[in-house]
């Protein structure tokens, strides 16, 4: 146990989400090791929780699953919330009425966090899980840095290892920021990449969106960095929401950084890690020699296989139409086979239509909005060649039918995956199976 954390014995802490992925398990683990008395609430069913329930083995939480019950959240000392939950879910209102204090993981993290450590969050529609990651990597060529957040792992797990003169680097969501609001908390280097329009069921529209990620830069000091994307409208305006030092990075009049990742948004994320880490003292050479040897992330711009002179990538985390044609234009025009469509969150794609229509060799369509996405498709070029496949077994057939050596079959659908898979990641590894099925 980590000495420097106050115990939690005897406390009574309801936990609201575990999830299929296991969202809840770092922070259940590390308060019922402090003497925490847990119960964790999901209202998924046992059967699909199974997984998750098994990773806490041995330890001796209650789990309320298939449901939630009022009494867990009227007689508990705290409630930990999952950052997806929204605030005005009913628990966390019976939680309120009743005076119970509700938190979530990151706050007890930064709350928990030496006083002395440099703390570092990134912020963005797209982009934010490669710059944190790059930025990680710039940073550890001078300093001890941890890096983390909704990037994924516990950092509640890592207090222990977390010394005095530290940085860390946090990937932060707009749904984390909106609960972080009360805690009038910014860090002190705030980074912001594209901002476009996300979550807005969750958030309740576009503005209260943008809002929510105002946070990571609302209560920063004077002697705190904001770096912004001059060349995103949303991102640069933050300047007006921040005390801070502000500092503007693109790529116009900036030598390009050496990266093995494809994509012009790529080396936008490249230039933001670099702008922040200049913030922090590392150096341009060390920079780059930090990120060297990096050659991606999970489900972001990954080649999951080459067969025959044709390249599959998955860049499955693609769920906003900006974030498909970004990852279209990072190869040559009339080679991209991309696969596109899924659930519909009401963002506008008539845009993004347009550009796949003349830029791509053919679209394969998937999902629920896969018919509407082929309509606009060949409204926009009626000689854009559309193949409305239903679903992504179906468009990787396709694809391969199509494809000729020097084709790049791409999955980056612009939309989200919930319709035919519980998250993106599960979506990004039934295509790589798929690919790589001959």
């Amino acid at each position: 146990m980590d000495d420097r954390t106050p115990s939690f014995t005897g406390k009574r802490v309801t936990v609201l989400g575990l999830g299929r992925f296991g969202g809840g398990i770092g922070v259940a683990r590390w308060l019922s090791e402090r003497g925490a008395i847990v119960t964790v609430t999901d209202q998924d069913t046992p059967q699909n929780l199974a997984r998750s329930v098994a990773q806490l083995e041995g330890l001796p939480i209650e789990f309320r699953l298939g449901g939630h019950d009022d009494r867990d959240f009227a007689r508990a000392d705290l409630v930990v919330t999952s950052p997806a939950v929204r605030p005005s879910h009913p628990m966390l209102e019976v939680a309120r009425a009743a005076g119970v204090p509700i938190t979530l993981e990151i706050r007890l993290f930064l709350e928990h966090c030496p006083a002395d450590t440099t703390l570092v969050g990134i912020t963005g529609t797209k982009g934010k899980s490669t710059t944190t990651a790059l930025l990680g990597l710039m940073l550890q060529q001078r300093h001890r840095t941890h890096v983390g957040g909704n990037l994924g792992g516990s950092m509640l797990a890592r207090l222990g290892d977390i010394r005095a003169g530290d940085l860390v680097v946090l990937e932060l969501s707009s749904f984390m920021l909106e609960h972080l609001a009360s805690m009038r908390w910014s860090p002190h280097v705030a980074v912001v990449t594209m901002v476009s329009q996300d979550h807005l069921d969750w958030h309740g529209g576009v503005d209260r969106y943008h809002d929510a990620k105002r946070n990571i830069v609302r209560f920063q000091r004077q002697s705190d960095h904001a770096v912004l994307c001059e060349e995103n409208e949303a991102s640069a305006s933050f300047a007006g929401a921040t005390n801070a030092r502000v500092t503007l990075y693109g790529l116009a009049g900036r030598p390009p950084l050496l990266l093995r990742i494809a994509g012009r948004h790529n080396q936008l994320n490249a230039q933001a890690a670099l702008a922040a880490a200049g913030c922090l003292g590392v150096a341009r050479q060390e920079a780059q020699l930090g990120i060297a040897g990096f050659t991606g992330l999970p489900h972001r711009m990954q080649v999951v296989h080459e067969s025959g002179g044709i390249t599959w990538v998955n860049d499955s985390i693609a769920t906003i139409p900006e974030a498909a044609v970004a990852a279209n234009q990072s190869f040559p025009s009339g080679r991209v086979i991309q696969i596109v469509g899924g659930s519909d969150k009401r963002l506008d794609c008539s845009q993004m239509c347009r550009e796949l229509a003349g830029a791509c060799k053919a679209v394969l369509t998937i999902g629920d909005i896969g018919q509407r996405l082929a309509s606009m498709i060949r409204a926009s070029s009626p000689a854009g060649k559309v193949w409305e496949c239903g679903d992504l077994s179906r468009a990787v057939a396709a694809a391969r039918a199509i494809a000729e050596p020097g084709d790049v079959v791409l999955l980056s659908t612009g939309t989200a995956s919930y319709d035919q898979f519980n998250n993106f990641e599960e979506r990004g590894e039934a295509f790589e199976r798929l690919a790589k099925r001959e």
